[in-house]
Parts: structure tokens; C-alpha cells; sequence
């Protein structure tokens, strides 16, 4: 999208380079595919089961997807993605690894270079779900979830879990630089001190310098969750400087769009538009930044009955699009 100057010339245009991504199931329809390319979209994003991760279906899907006119972006594994085993050092973690090394280089084989993992075992907390708008949407009420019991027997130390996070990388580093797999970690979500007695290892910027300091290798890189870093606010520090760094350090692999009605101990998540951060402020510093990466619509309040099998995800594209091209026009006004 370009601008005119007073003399009716074009001044200097900013193009986006944000790849609009949403997920598809991992084994799609038709429709579900079609749904994808009238929104405009050229790529997509899914988790496979165990049983899915092997190459001959992953090389049927990814056809299948191209066939489509879409591109599967990245992949991942919910099993060794979420892995208790490997995330607290339990019986079984080294056969957990070789299926995470293994998915690697089946992705690899079939052309999808990100995947994407968390250090959060079993799950995301929240609380029983609020009304957002007229329409249902996650909670957390952390003095709510701190309340729960321990869920692996003991509690656990925040030095124990880098142990097993450095154990992690020195094994799976060198396959993702052997296959070009490039490792988005997510953030703790939500990003406290601990749930259910294990410390939440990614919860500020922080720890996120401290985990590709350990990594060593550009393989390692983020989800950058706006939500998340909403959520957690002074740990996180501010949104925008943070965008704007690790765009810059090529650690931003892909983006989760998100926003919350509050930061720290209690919060709902909202649609784009009625959160407490304007969400066009952080779109315009990926722009600005110039990520090259997939963007996605993250969780979602949900619209009524069958209304919300695609319209979550259609409201969210189209209003991040819409950002787009308004940052977009006014970099290009005021570069």
C-alpha cells in the first residue's frame, strides 16, 4: 500500500513481510482448506498426533496443503512438545527427545524448517471461563490456580528445570542445525512464578535471554506472544521494545496475536479490538521491524453455535489485515 505526497508523488512504501498464517486441522477438508484461501491466506500451521508424525503422512499433508495453493509453515507435536518426561527429567525423557529429533528431520524432509514447543508440561492453566463481550472466553485467576495441588508428586526448583532445559538443548540443537528446523519456544502461559509446583521457566524477558544463551545457536528462537507478554507485564516489560529487539536479533519466528484485558494476577482474554494494549501499536512495530515470520490469531473468545467454527478465526484475519495495511500507510507517510 503506498501514499501520495503533496506533489502527488508516492513517498517511500512499506510493505509488510508478515506472513498471515491460521491453524488447520492435521488431517484438513476440503472446505477447511478453501475457508483458508477466501481469507486471503497463503499459509497455514497444524499439530500431528505421534501416529501423524511420521514423514509418509507428513509428506501427504504438506502435498495435499500445496495442492491448495497454501504452504505449511510449521508443524508441531503436542507429545514432545509439551513433554513432562523431558521437561522435569522423568523415566522415558531420552526416548521422548529421539521422537522430538525424529519429527525434526521428517519435517525437514518435507520442506516445513519451524516448529514449536513449550516448557510448560501437560498443559495451559486457566480458570473456569468468563464472558467477553457477550461470548465466552478463557479465564485465569492465579490465586484460583495456585490453590491447585501439585501434579507431579513433588515440587520442583527453577534450577532443575534449566538442568533439563540445557540436557534438552545439548541433544536437540545439533539435529535442528543438521536439518535447518528452526525451534520456536513459546512462553509460559500464564506467566507466573509456579503452578502446580513447577516453577514457569519462560516467564520474563529475561529467561528467554537466559534460554538462547544456553541454546547458543540461532536454531533457537520464540513465539512471541503478545498475549502472554500482556499478561505478565513488568516481567515482561514493554511490549513494543521488546518486539522491536528481538525482531532485530532474528529470534521472533513466529507470532501469537493476543491481547488481555489486564496484566498479572487476573485477566480475560478479549477479542483484538477491546483488550487493555492497542493491538495496532504492536502491529506496526513488526512492521516497522520489518518481521519476515508467520503471524496467527492465538485463543479467541467464541461467538455463538456454529458461528464460531470460522468466525473467530475470520474476524481476527481480517482485522489484523486491516492493521496491517494501516501501519503499513502511515510508515509510508512518515517513514
Amino acid at each position: 500500500m503506498s501514499s501520495q505526497s503533496r506533489m502527488g508523488r508516492p513517498e517511500t512504501t512499506i510493505t509488510s513481510k508478515i506472513k498471515l498464517s491460521a491453524m488447520i486441522n492435521p488431517d484438513p477438508n476440503d472446505d477447511e482448506l478453501l475457508f483458508l484461501r477466501q481469507l486471503g491466506l497463503d499459509y497455514c500451521y497444524t499439530w500431528v498426533s505421534d501416529e501423524q508424525a511420521n514423514y509418509e503422512y507428513l509428506a501427504r499433508l504438506t502435498e495435499r496443503v500445496s495442492n491448495a495453493g497454501l504452504i505449511l509453515y510449521n508443524a508441531g507435536n503436542f507429545n514432545v512438545g509439551k513433554s513432562p518426561k523431558i521437561h522435569l527429567g522423568l523415566p522415558g525423557r531420552d526416548e521422548d527427545i529421539e521422537k522430538f529429533a525424529r519429527l525434526l528431520v521428517n519435517l525437514s524432509r518435507v520442506g516445513i524448517k519451524t516448529t514449536t514447543f513449550t516448557w510448560e508440561p501437560d498443559q495451559v492453566w486457566s480458570s473456569p471461563s468468563r464472558t467477553n463481550r457477550f461470548s465466552s472466553a478463557r479465564y485465569v485467576d492465579l490465586a484460583e490456580l495456585k490453590a491447585h495441588p501439585l501434579t507431579h508428586e513433588r515440587p520442583y526448583t527453577l534450577d532443575e528445570l534449566w538442568e533439563n532445559f540445557t540436557y534438552f538443548m545439548e541433544r536437540i540443537i545439533p539435529i535442528a542445525e543438521d536439518t535447518g528446523v528452526r525451534l520456536a519456544l513459546h512462553p509460559n502461559d500464564p506467566p507466573t512464578d509456579a503452578l502446580g509446583g513447577i516453577p514457569c521457566l519462560i516467564n520474563s524477558r529475561e529467561r528467554y535471554n537466559q534460554a538462547f544463551k544456553i541454546a547458543d545457536s540461532p536454531m533457537l528462537g520464540m513465539e512471541f506472544c503478545t498475549g502472554c507478554w500482556l499478561e505478565g507485564g513488568d516481567d515482561f516489560g514493554n511490549v513494543l521494545e521488546g518486539i522491536e529487539q528481538f525482531v532485530n536479533d532474528n529470534r521472533v519466528f513466529i507470532v501469537h496475536f493476543r491481547n488481555v484485558t489486564a496484566p498479572h494476577s487476573e485477566f480475560t482474554e478479549t477479542f483484538l479490538d477491546n483488550g487493555y494494549f492497542d493491538m495496532y501499536q504492536a502491529m506496526k512495530t513488526f512492521v516497522a521491524n520489518g518481521y519476515d515470520g508467520t503471524m496467527i490469531l492465538d485463543h479467541t473468545p467464541k461467538f455463538v453455535g456454529d458461528y464460531h467454527l470460522g468466525a473467530g478465526t475470520a474476524y481476527a484475519i481480517g482485522y489484523m489485515r486491516a492493521l496491517i495495511e494501516r501501519a503499513e500507510d502511515e510508515l509510508s507517510t512518515n517513514p
